[in-house]
This record gives structure tokens, sequence and C-alpha cells, in this order.
């Protein structure tokens, strides 16, 4: 599967948000605090209203670059989330909370999503004591997420380890600050994410 190269701060300045995908970077120095236009040329003429349709794709590409994901996977998950009891577009979000690379990202192993995609891709994390090398895998209630043996040796795991102590954890998930292993205490409820995502719109794109 491909995956985008290109420079994340224009995905930021396409949507005209910040998506925080370079984690703390993205706090301290951000793109769209001096070039808030969307990339490309400008030819100096009013730009035209968005349409309604234009307003739920941008919605729908928050979400999907925010996750680091390619359209074809972000459908599969909406039309998994369709399938499932409830609300379509907080079924879809709770699904996307609970992959590996999010878990991950959640408790702080990583500055950001893409840094912790890389991290479960490279085969530092165990899911239930075995490695798990797929980062859209989903994470159960009571599973363990840790460290490979071999990766606690790293400069990486040693930094973190250091700075662990000042990060918080999300509350459906647990971190023991010392082994550095956390748990799905339960699966994420709507309420439990800070996601500024509207769902509703989502599910309103893909109906059309």
């Amino acid at each position: 599967m491909g995956r985008y190269t290109g420079s994340v701060c224009k995905l930021c300045r396409r949507t005209g948000e910040k998506l925080i995908l370079k984690g703390s970077r993205c706090v301290v120095k951000c793109t769209l605090d001096r070039r808030s236009k969307p990339p490309g040329q400008q030819s100096g003429q009013r730009r035209r209203r968005v349409s309604d349709r234009g307003l739920q794709l941008i919605e729908k590409q928050k979400v999907r670059y925010s996750y680091g994901m390619l359209e074809r996977q972000f459908r599969r998950f909406f039309a998994r989330a369709a399938k499932q009891q409830g609300i379509t577009g907080d079924n879809l979000i709770v699904l996307l909370e609970r992959r590996l690379d999010n878990v991950v990202y959640r408790l702080g192993f990583a500055e950001s999503r893409a840094q912790a995609r890389q991290l479960v891709q490279h085969g530092h994390i165990m899911l239930n004591g075995r490695k798990n090398n797929i980062p859209s895998s989903l994470v159960k209630e009571g599973d363990t997420i840790s460290w490979k043996e071999g990766s606690i040796k790293t400069e990486y795991y040693k930094q973190l380890v250091a700075n662990i102590q000042s990060k918080s954890v999300v509350s459906w998930l647990s971190l023991d600050r010392q082994t550095l292993a956390g748990q799905a205490l339960s699966l994420p409820t709507p309420g439990d994410i800070d996601a500024k995502f509207d769902g509703k719109t989502i599910v309103e794109y893909y109906s059309r």
C-alpha cells in the first residue's frame, strides 16, 4: 500500500486547521500560523464559498489525515463502523482510536501518530506479549502493549523513560511508567476522545 510522502504541513493548510501531525513541534512552530491559505498558486481573487459537499470532504479529510490513512483503508474502517449498532460516526472514531499505532501514541510512546506507526512497523511494540508490526491492528479491552526486549536497549527508549513522567494518558488506558507497559482498561467511548471531528458530516459525505 502506498503512503503520503509530501509535506504534512500542507495537509493542515488544506483543511485550514492544526491537526498536530508533528506532535509538539506543531505547537512550537506551525506553518499554518504564517501561511493560512491552502497550498497552490493563489490567483489573488476572492475565494468562492465552499459548498456543503466541499465542507463534508474537508471534515472527512481532517480525520483521515489525523490518523495517517489512505482513502481506501479509511473507507474500509467506515464500512465496518456502518455495520455496527449505534451511531456510525461515533463507531468510526472509536475504531480509529483502537488502532495499535494510535494506542502507542496515546500512551505517550511517540510524539505523533506517524512516529508511533513507524515504531510498530519496525517491530518495537508487543501486543499481549507477541510482536505486532501491523499499525491497523485493533486493541481490545484487557490487551497489553509493551516493548520488545531488544528495543529497551535503544537510545530512543532510554530518552522515553526519562521523559514519560510528564506525559498524561487517556482515561481508558493505563501505563506503568517504570516498565513502560500499557493496558486497555476498557474500549474508548466518544466522550473519552478529544478529537474535534464531526462524525455526522463524514456519514453524510459517504451517503451521497
